[in-house]
């Protein structure tokens, strides 16, 4: 489950750098006449550092970054990317001072809780990962609070509590009931509780979307519907995976036979 949940949550995790909840000095609607040509410069940096980072080009997204910051030293996204560039490159204590410098400088800002609950999450410290979500979560401005409610259900799966999970991930899912992360995410922590026909319809919900359904969300469905004893519907599940995804990890668990991973 842990290796799930991580797969499904990385492209969200990098999303997380574009943030999008101004704090209230600056709820003033912009235009262009406002920008100064710094702010244009730093601008571009920054959209360039993000491009890198989703792309996995950590040092080359740190590079951007910096002249970013060097043009605007208290640009608050790229004070918040440069906590998950850190982060991704290992050097955790440079992530933790990073976001700690951010919150410094933008107090309260819930993108940057949200990230550093995450960062929280990685480093297996779970109070404090559930207490920076809570704080997000908190933040009466905050556009995004799906995309906490499914950090910190996740995080509470890693962390054991997949009863508590469960209800996060349920809140979650009624905030956004369009996204596949959370249905699946959802789904996962209920076939772990043994509630096998909700698991079922919820990774069913998005493995009946075309554009949706991907390898990890058939191998939850299949491992499902095995433990249902729905021997058919198993079997097509299967064909599936082979004819689109043969290289997966899944795949290669499905054709040893690991359905416990």
């Amino acid at each position: 489950m842990k290796r799930l949940l991580t797969v499904l949550f990385c492209a969200l995790l990098a999303a997380c750098a574009n943030t999008g909840t101004a704090p209230a000095a600056d709820r003033e609607i912009k235009t262009d006449s406002d920008q100064t040509e710094g702010d244009r410069r730093a601008a571009i940096r920054l959209e360039l550092a993000q491009g890198y980072f989703s792309r996995g080009q950590f040092p080359t997204a740190l590079d951007e970054l910096k002249m970013a910051l060097q043009i605007k030293p208290d640009m608050r996204e790229a004070v918040n990317l440069r906590g998950l560039i850190y982060a991704s490159m290992g050097e955790h204590q440079l992530a933790e001072e990073s976001f700690r410098r951010a919150l410094a400088v933008y107090p309260n800002d819930p993108d940057t809780l949200h990230n550093y609950g995450w960062f929280m999450c990685q480093q297996r410290r779970w109070p404090t990962a559930d207490s920076l979500f809570d704080q997000a979560l908190a933040q009466s401005t905050y556009r995004a609070p799906s995309r906490t409610m499914l950090a910190k259900g996740v995080c509470e799966a890693r962390a054991g509590r997949m009863l508590v999970a469960e209800k996060t991930l349920q809140r979650a899912f009624e905030l956004d009931p369009g996204s596949p992360v959370i249905a699946v995410n959802l789904s996962e922590v209920l076939f772990r509780n043994g509630e096998l026909e909700r698991a079922r319809f919820y990774v069913k919900r998005v493995n009946d979307q075309p554009e949706q359904v991907n390898a990890q969300s058939l191998w939850l469905q299949l491992r499902i519907e095995r433990r249902l004893g729905r021997t058919g519907i198993v079997e097509d599940l299967a064909l599936q995976m082979r004819r689109k995804y043969p290289q997966s990890p899944e795949t290669q668990a499905l054709d040893a036979g690991r359905y416990d991973e």
